[in-house]
């Protein structure tokens, strides 16, 4: 069956492509280990689980739900910007529960793009914001991050890009940054605002990895007047290991909230009640929950960082996210070649930095999500291997 246009140029999803190869690899008893893909293989706090088992056990809470989502879960998104942000959000206007926040990327997309109209996406920048462009007919412009910019913007460079002409939209930001762990400043939020301002671009800020490796959790709507102009998508995935249970959100303006609602309401049905009343209940944990996670994760990123000498990347031992980005070697061409080379001679999968656009290619990212354990037998299978490899 002959496939509609929207879809040309729009390729499988990387991983979904790579976890079939691994697959494979595992039928021949290559035994692999992924470290490639930000899930987290943590469980969520225990009350969050009974909270929903609970709830589901209830005859009254399997019907379809507020398009709006619940009441309750409304005020505890409310409650935690303001404890953690210290941002105020109007519970019954500013805020849209989400069916998780990769779908809020594409709604976003679909709310307010037309057919030839224009995108500010990060290079490198998660995948997804380039797919949700092109599949609503609009055009993506890269604006680079480089390691030497602190992977920031260029300013500069941004007025250029839109100066050249046409009719942007909108653009994607993303801090913590993914795949690069750079965290924002206040100062950068702020001029993101003001360059929004300025153009008349809606600035996307999407913040999933804000509690991950990080003390100082910040919101792009702390900025004053940041809701004229900029919307933020969150997540619970990550900062709350329910990754599966799709649970994010949409804070800003009262009008930016109904305009996604027009088109999201189209799409869903609401979110399972029993889903919505747990994820109130996490959002309501306290700073030792937080803690107790990133204790975990801190284990873990030192033995990345013991992966990653051996195989003679650098890195910046600041970032936050669930991720280490590295810089590879100068004797690879691209972060595929050394990539390849660690799957297939050790068996131990690390994401291509490329995959994230050419301002990736000469790096690696190595996710957090595995146990100790695992991290340990990588580092051996690479010192075993390691006389084959181009390092030495």
């Amino acid at each position: 069956m002959q496939t509609s246009k929207r879809l040309e140029g729009i390729g499988e999803y990387y991983f979904s492509q790579k976890l079939r190869e691994i697959d494979e690899l595992n039928k021949q008893g290559k035994n692999v280990i992924n470290l490639g893909i930000g899930s987290p293989d943590l469980p969520p706090h225990a009350d969050v689980v009974k909270t929903l088992q609970e709830e589901s056990a209830k005859p009254n809470v399997h019907a379809y739900q507020s398009y709006k989502g619940s009441p309750v879960l409304r005020k505890a998104i409310s409650d935690w910007y303001k404890k953690w942000y210290d941002v105020e959000l109007n519970p019954e206007t500013e805020i849209l529960p989400l069916l998780g926040s990769k779908e809020g990327i594409m709604h976003i997309c679909m709310t307010y793009l037309d057919a030839g109209d224009k995108v500010l996406v990060p290079n490198p920048g998660y995948p997804t914001y380039r797919s949700a462009v092109k599949l609503a007919g609009g055009g993506c412009v890269d604006y680079d991050l480089t390691e030497a910019n602190n992977w920031e913007p260029d300013f500069n460079a941004l007025d250029k890009l839109v100066a050249a002409g046409g009719t942007f939209k909108l653009m994607w930001i993303n801090y913590p940054q993914m795949p690069t762990g750079q965290l924002p400043s206040a100062a950068l939020f702020e001029k993101i605002v003001a360059f929004g301002k300025k153009h008349n671009i809606l600035i996307c800020h999407d913040n999933p990895y804000s509690f991950i490796l990080n003390d100082a959790p910040a919101s792009i709507l702390h900025v004053p007047g940041a809701k004229e102009i900029a919307v933020e998508l969150n997540s619970l995935s990550k900062s709350h290991n329910m990754a599966g249970w799709r649970v994010g959100v949409l804070s800003g303006a009262k009008e930016r909230i109904d305009e996604v609602l027009r088109f999201k309401s189209n799409m869903d049905s609401g979110m399972f009640l029993p889903a919505q009343l747990a994820a109130a209940k996490a959002l309501q944990l306290p700073k030792s929950w937080y803690d107790e996670v990133n204790v975990i994760y801190k284990k873990r990123r030192q033995k990345v960082f013991e992966l990653l000498d051996l195989l003679q990347c650098v890195y910046d031992k600041s970032q936050a996210g669930m991720f280490v980005w590295a810089k590879i070697p100068s004797n690879y061409k691209t972060g595929y070649e050394l990539s390849d080379e660690v799957l297939y001679g050790t068996g131990v999968f690390i994401t291509p930095g490329g995959i994230f656009g050419k301002a990736g290619d000469g790096y690696i990212r190595v996710s957090l999500c595995s146990p100790e354990e695992r991290f340990a037998e990588s580092i051996e299978r690479i010192k075993e291997f390691k006389p084959a490899l181009k390092v030495k």
